[in-house]
């Protein structure tokens, strides 16, 4: 979640959802017929085991002949117009320009297919990115590390009988039911549990659980969160060990401010010991392992990131990108990690500072510039395995951060815009990839750091200037 607000959409609308349901209405009516002919078909043919006769034999029956599958989505035309820059300027420069986004406004638009500038406002002016710098934490993480990957955290034994230690690997989704009500894929307490009864000599009580968190270093906030940041309903100290995002609770919106404790808590009911001790300290050298998890691919932890802007999940990942590069897992060094990691992958990273892997932090300094250059280069291809940050970004007025913003009565079709919001206080945000009126693929990033207006008519504005990019046949 970002900080003042989770949602931001930008025009896709209710419309999609309505579409959405004919879709699903029409794949179970499919399922139903084809059913129905295959079990009609298995009759005709003698294929009914349960029938108890003979098979009976049809004389010249054939099978259709089917055809190569056709794409459900058609590609996008390669003779698709580009938008006049002329044209687009006269049309996004007052949006951007407004009262409801303020005088710290820069914006970028550039065709992915030739990676020509579009529109350009002061985009190479240093600003406050807010989440849309989870767009860089994602790209890192998806080139640095290996898309597969998975984060694994442990239950070995302890340093006397009766004591486990749970041991975490930076994986902050290990779920306290089972399936996870926040992140689908998700490991489970109660696996873990499992494993860690069986490997114990039977009938041994669990009466301590030691929670090891030493994977990560340094402060638990970053420099530039605010006093109210960790806990709060966007936001924990981030520790290595952590269930259900650090949520006080399954599928609540609250975060706790002791996320390890949380966990071994967890550990201990799931083992049937809720009496038992839960103390944080380190694992002893060479202690059998009892039971291991393994967290969704690093892919999907990235679109999991992206799509409710989920802050301890971003945090998580950039001290991935850390480790994987030798840098201390610490906010300052996951930082470091994520810029040299873009800059190595191809990005031009000049005059970014980051201070966090989330966006949370008002010490944060991109451009929008640098936002438009990475989501090209993930559209395009160019940026390596950065491309998978795609499938994350909420699509307007369907899911995500931008689920509830959209037109009941859009212009524009369902799914052309794709993008990641960013909010704080005085800074509001958009960036991503819009698919124009004309079948033309454009990168954008929009972001205003010093609005005065309200958050909705900030937002309003936002989805106004992505809107005015969808409807474009110019």
């Amino acid at each position: 979640m970002e900080s003042i607000s989770s949602s931001g959409s930008t025009v896709v609308t209710a419309n999609y959802g309505r579409l959405r349901r004919r879709l699903v209405t029409g794949v179970v009516l499919l399922v139903v017929l084809l059913v129905g002919g295959g079990v009609a078909l298995g009759v005709l043919l003698g294929g009914d085991s349960d029938a108890g006769g003979d098979a009976v034999a049809v004389p010249d029956a054939q099978l259709p002949q089917l055809g190569d599958a056709e794409p459900v989505l058609a590609g996008l035309g390669s003779d698709a117009p580009v938008p006049d820059p002329d044209v687009l300027a006269a049309a996004l420069t007052p949006i951007a320009t407004g009262p409801a986004l303020g005088p710290g406004t820069t914006a970028q638009v550039v065709d992915v297919a030739t990676g020509e500038v579009l529109y350009d406002l002061d985009a190479t002016a240093p600003l406050t990115p807010a989440s849309t710098a989870k767009l860089l934490t994602a790209a890192a993480a998806l080139t640095a590390l290996d898309p597969s990957d998975t984060l694994e955290t442990r239950v070995v034994s302890g340093a006397a009988p009766g004591e486990v230690v749970l041991v975490g690997g930076g994986d902050p989704t290990l779920s306290r039911t089972d399936p996870s009500l926040t992140y689908p894929g998700a490991p489970t307490m109660a696996d873990l549990a499992t494993q860690v009864v069986a490997a114990l000599p039977a009938g041994t009580p669990v009466t301590r659980v030691v929670v090891d968190s030493s994977l990560y270093s340094g402060p638990l906030t970053a420099s530039g969160w605010g006093a109210g940041d960790a806990p709060s309903s966007y936001a924990a100290p981030v520790t290595a060990t952590a269930v259900d995002g650090a949520r006080v609770s399954p599928g609540s919106t609250a975060r706790s401010g002791q996320p390890g404790i949380d966990a071994g808590a967890a550990l201990a009911d799931a083992l049937g010991a809720p009496g038992a001790a839960v103390v944080l300290g380190q694992a002893p050298a060479g202690a059998t392992t009892l039971g291991t998890v393994q967290s969704a691919p690093i892919s999907r932890l990235v679109e999991q990131a992206l799509s409710m802007s989920d802050n301890v999940l971003a945090e998580t990942l950039a001290r991935q990108v850390a480790l994987a590069r030798n840098e201390p897992p610490t906010f300052e060094g996951a930082a470091q990690a994520v810029v040299d990691a873009l800059e190595e992958a191809g990005l031009d990273v000049v005059g970014v500072t980051l201070a966090d892997g989330s966006g949370l932090s008002s010490q944060n300094v991109v451009t929008a510039e640098v936002l438009a250059a990475l989501i090209t280069g993930a559209s395009d291809g160019s940026l390596g395995d950065a491309a998978g940050l795609l499938a994350g970004l909420p699509v307007a007025g369907y899911d995500g951060t931008l689920a509830d913003r959209g037109d009941d009565d859009p212009v524009t079709a369902p799914g052309t815009v794709r993008a990641k919001t960013g909010t704080l206080l005085g800074v509001n945000a958009l960036a991503g990839t819009v698919v124009t009126a004309d079948g033309r693929l454009l990168a954008f990033s929009v972001v205003a750091d010093e609005t005065t207006a309200s958050e909705a008519a900030a937002e309003a504005a936002l989805d106004q200037f992505a809107a005015t990019l969808a409807a474009c046949g110019c």
